[in-house]
């Protein structure tokens, strides 16, 4: 099979319909290839207004630059992300980066850049400028081929840094022939036929556009706001009408307060024009949906924002409303229609909601919503919508994280726990282990009385530990957890128990394992709700029974593993079981089961983005290829299975009979082929693009790989 060209970064699809900044292009490309005589710059920062088009600039800059830099060009978006703790965490999950150590994730994000060519755009700085100075000038000084494009209001005083001020677009003077067609004009026209079906403008109209233009300083987002007016209004009246704004505001608007952002006359006088046009219940729901992070839907929508005077049944007509006036970005995704708001917008709606006296009590509803999420979330994971679970939690990334932090900055330690710890399946069963640390520490932190919650919270951190290869801190926390759990119920003592083994498991006392699993699985388990316990208690003494030889005590309990989660419908941890049982079956010689078995596990894992689970399921698909005689094949699964070592930081993920397997599989594969044909299938395999390789590997019918 021919290597597929790996994904080159991360940036949106080009939006059509857009105004070429010739210019400021040509200055960054300048600034980042450099000219003789001159230096390459390393860090530029584009700075401007809000609403001037900064981020428009970065992104059609990086697009332009992509295909210079050998690993591509990575969007990092900042605007959600409230506070610096997480910023590496951040720009980790754009890259192809899911770390899985115990190591600083600064320090992970240097190693992994130090030996890539890599454009990184820091797309919304300002509210962030300490941790993204600190950030770039570590990352740069480790990775000699990184080039950082940040966009900010404010620069980030680092040396070296070159600062490029984004300005507004260009408009003529009135009686220039050329006006017409200057960039501001072109941008409203074309927004307009976006807004306007059948838009069309006469010489004589091009004037006034030109006007209009002019009295909102070229300012992409003012013209932007004021082009979804022309659905209501004709040039002529739309003008006149700012103009009496203008006049009305006078010299007084360009006074800023320390409540009020400092933005341009023009853009703070569109958008107040904006709001004064809206209706009350538009205003309102402005207002109001300030409080999301990043994205939402419209039932969230309704849940967080609709009461007495905002009728629930009213906020999707609402919500259209403010997509004709370009408030809000109406977005199509996979999960169903999404909604959000620019920077700048979201900032005078946030500003408002002050105003009201509402943002206490919105940002409570916005939190209490996530936590009630979290809770059904807790509560169906274990179940048959887990994959639908798995694109819930994942949209809805940004607002968990903005609701965490709401509870953690007040003094709510146990609400804090509760929310950590119902976020578990998020942690563990999304890929966010490394996250997951960082909130359940603060969590336990935040509250440290003995109650049930912090139970489950120990429990839920000795999860991530496991994942993460922390032994020391994973004895902490269990020793902990059943000194706590003594004193509540049986489902605490159940955390306990499964902790325990967990540290058993970790430290490869096979004796204990067995012991502490067979006495778990000896108690009622079977006649009550599935939970996660019984599943892991499974898992772990399976995969050290397998690791110990005993290869059909292992498939006897794999067995009652597949069928509990059969029963519920549970994919993840019936991945897992059937990873273990392609481990015991290719122990025992049955290549063709095991090869079966692997795959099942890659399907699984694949989809919910678990990547030491696809990992070690490819190399149990390799090792079956070298048992069977298919070296290439096998030689271009270990490349493949490399890639996702690669972004987790710790290959077979630290467990001794893992990398003890790879090393066996390699070693056998190249006496097999020899180095440069093991090698030439090897980085074939490590080339080819993650997605279109699995796929490949999950087809039992494809012929050989090579």
């Amino acid at each position: 099979m021919a290597a597929e060209e790996r994904r080159v970064g991360n940036l949106p699809r080009p939006r059509t319909g857009t105004v070429d900044r010739r210019a400021e292009l040509a200055e960054i490309k300048r600034l980042f290839e450099g000219i003789p005589g001159e230096q390459p710059v390393r860090l530029v920062t584009l700075t401007g207004v809000g609403g001037v088009g900064k981020t428009r600039v970065a992104l059609d800059a990086a697009a332009a630059l992509q295909s210079r830099f050998r690993d591509g060009a990575w969007l990092v978006e900042l605007s959600p992300l409230r506070q610096g703790d997480l910023l590496a965490h951040t720009i980790g999950e754009a890259l192809p980066l899911a770390d899985q150590t115990t190591r600083p994730m600064i320090d992970v994000l240097a190693e992994y850049l130090a030996e890539r060519e890599l454009l990184l755009v820091l797309d919304t700085c300002e509210h962030l400028t300490d941790a993204c100075a600190m950030a770039a000038e570590a990352l740069l000084r480790a990775a000699p081929g990184l080039r950082v494009l940040a966009t900010s209001r404010r620069v980030l005083g680092v040396v070296g840094e070159r600062v490029l001020a984004v300005e507004p677009l260009p408009v003529l003077e009135d009686g220039d022939a050329r006006a017409g067609a200057a960039d501001a004009v072109v941008l409203l026209i074309l927004r307009a036929q976006e807004a306007v079906p059948g838009f069309t403008v006469t010489d004589a109209e091009r004037a006034e556009l030109a006007r209009l233009c002019r009295r909102l300083d070229g300012l992409p987002l003012a013209i932007e706001l004021a082009a979804a007016r022309l659905r209501d209004l004709p040039v002529r009246e739309l003008t006149a009408r700012l103009d009496d704004r203008f006049a009305v505001l006078g010299d007084t608007d360009d006074v800023a307060t320390d409540a009020d952002p400092p933005w341009h006359r023009a853009l703070r006088t569109a958008i107040g024009w904006s709001h004064q046009l809206c209706t009350p219940a538009e205003r309102l729901l402005w207002a109001r949906l300030s409080v999301f992070a990043g994205s939402f839907d419209a039932e969230t929508a309704r849940q967080v924002c609709a009461d007495d005077h905002l009728p629930a049944g009213q906020v999707p007509a609402v919500l259209g409303s403010l997509v004709e006036k370009s408030i809000l970005i109406w977005e199509p995704t996979g999960g169903g229609e999404r909604y959000r708001m620019l920077d700048t917008l979201r900032e005078y709606g946030a500003h408002w909601l002050r105003e009201l006296g509402e943002e206490e009590v919105l940002r409570r509803r916005h939190r209490d919503h996530y936590l009630a999420l979290a809770r059904r979330g807790d509560a169906a994971w274990i179940g048959p919508d887990q994959f639908a679970w798995y694109d819930r939690m994942t949209a809805e990334h940004d607002n968990l994280r903005a609701a965490l932090e709401y509870t953690l900055a007040g003094s709510e330690g146990r609400i804090a726990l509760e929310m950590a710890g119902a976020l578990w399946f998020f942690w563990h069963g999304c890929g966010f282990v490394k996250e997951g640390r960082h909130y359940l520490d603060q969590a336990l932190a935040a509250d440290t009385a003995p109650s049930p919650a912090r139970v489950k919270v120990l429990y839920a951190s000795g999860q991530v530990l496991v994942y993460l290869g922390d032994l020391a801190a994973l004895e902490e926390r269990a020793a902990e957890c059943t000194a706590l759990a003594a004193h509540f119920g049986d489902t605490e003592r159940s955390y306990a128990a499964a902790t325990d083994l967990r540290v058993s498991t970790l430290r490869g006392d096979l004796e204990q394992t067995v012991a502490r699993a067979e006495a778990y699985l000896a108690t009622d388990w079977r006649e009550k709700p599935l939970t996660l316990v019984p599943l892991t208690t499974l898992v772990f003494v399976t995969h050290t029974l397998v690791a110990a030889g005993r290869f059909e005590e292992a498939i006897a309990w794999l067995d009652e593993l597949s069928a509990a989660c059969d029963q519920n419908g549970e994919r993840s941890m019936r991945a897992w079981g059937d990873f273990i049982r392609s481990q015991a079956e290719l122990g025992l010689g049955r290549f063709q089961e095991a090869q079966e078995r692997a795959r099942a596990a890659l399907l699984v894992k694949h989809r919910l983005r678990e990547g030491m689970g696809s990992g070690l399921a490819l190399e149990s698909l390799a090792r079956a290829a070298t048992a069977t005689g298919r070296h290439r094949d096998a030689a271009w699964l270990l490349g493949l299975a490399t890639q996702l070592w690669e972004t987790l930081g710790r290959p077979q993920a630290g467990i001794p009979a893992m990398v003890a397997a790879r090393q066996d599989c390699e070693r056998q594969t190249r006496e097999a082929l020899g180095e440069d044909a093991y090698r030439s299938a090897f980085d074939a395999g490590r080339a080819t693009d993650l997605d279109t390789g699995i796929a490949h590997a999950l087809d039992s019918t494809a012929v050989r790989l090579l």
